[in-house]
This record gives C-alpha cells, sequence and structure tokens, in this order.
C-alpha cells in the first residue's frame, strides 16, 4: 500500500507493517491505523497515522538502551489487543528528535504494546515513578550500561 508521510514522502508499505490502536495514542484518540516505515535514523522507526499525513511519530525499541527495562501490564489489560503469548509481544517506546540539539529523548514511562499475531497496538501508562517520558537516550548510549 502507498503512504504518505509527513517526512518521507510518498513509500510503500506492506500490509504486516501496518498497526491498529483501538483506543488510540494517548491525546491523539481519534487516530487508530499507523504504518511502521524504516526511517533514516537507524534503529528509529517512523509511525505514520494513515488517518493524518501530518501526524507521524518515531518510536524505537527500549531494550536497546536500556536492558533493565521492565514493563509489568496486568492480562485484564492486554486482552484489549487478544494478547495471550508473551511471545507475541513487541514494545516500542516514542521518541523525540528535537530540533538545535535539545537531549534526543524516550518516553519510558508510556510504551506500545504491540501485539506481532495481528499488529494490534496500545499504549499504556506505567504505575512505577521508576521510568520518566524523557529518558536521555543518547546520554544512556553513551554511558554504556544501557541501565536507566
Amino acid at each position: 500500500m502507498e503512504v504518505k508521510t509527513k517526512v518521507m514522502g510518498t513509500v510503500s508499505v506492506k500490509e504486516d507493517r501496518i498497526i491498529t490502536l483501538p483506543d488510540g495514542l494517548f491525546g491523539f484518540e481519534d487516530y487508530k491505523k499507523y504504518a511502521l516505515i524504516d526511517s533514516e535514523y537507524k534503529p528509529l522507526l517512523l509511525m505514520q497515522s494513515l488517518d493524518e499525513q501530518n501526524l507521524s511519530f518515531y518510536i524505537i525499541d527500549p531494550f536497546l538502551f536500556c536492558n533493565d527495562y521492565e514493563v509489568d501490564v496486568e492480562d485484564k489489560i492486554l486482552e484489549k489487543i487478544d494478547l495471550k503469548d508473551p511471545a507475541d509481544v513487541c514494545v516500542m517506546v516514542i521518541v523525540t528528535l528535537p530540533a538545535k540539539g535539545n537531549q534526543v529523548t524516550a518516553n519510558l514511562q508510556g510504551p506500545l504494546i504491540i501485539n506481532r499475531k495481528n499488529n494490534k497496538c496500545l499504549q499504556i501508562v506505567l504505575g512505577d515513578d521508576k521510568y520518566t517520558t524523557k529518558f536521555d537516550i543518547i546520554s544512556a548510549l553513551k554511558a554504556g550500561d544501557a541501565v536507566c
């Protein structure tokens, strides 16, 4: 399928790279379908809304820079995306790429949980105050220990 993106023009996306968020993202509840597109900023992915061309987010696997990251979610919440097997889980976090050299940060407090079997996704809020919405990715990578 052809997808018009905010930052990359029109790109071809396979159907298995389309995710559905039944509840949308926090603050963007009306937008339910997104394409996951390899970005020019590896290992980031572009999460492009299929409902609004001007709405996109960069996302990343948090375990690339935070090996002790833990996402504890009640089974009842995971039922919303028909998730039954932990092997089907893909966790991603939204990244902020600021202008003019400010910190590149990740929202570790509001991860995305994707069911790989059906591509349904939900955003949750972790109750643990250990994580922040503005975790400095670059500093963590430079420190080399990958602990948050």
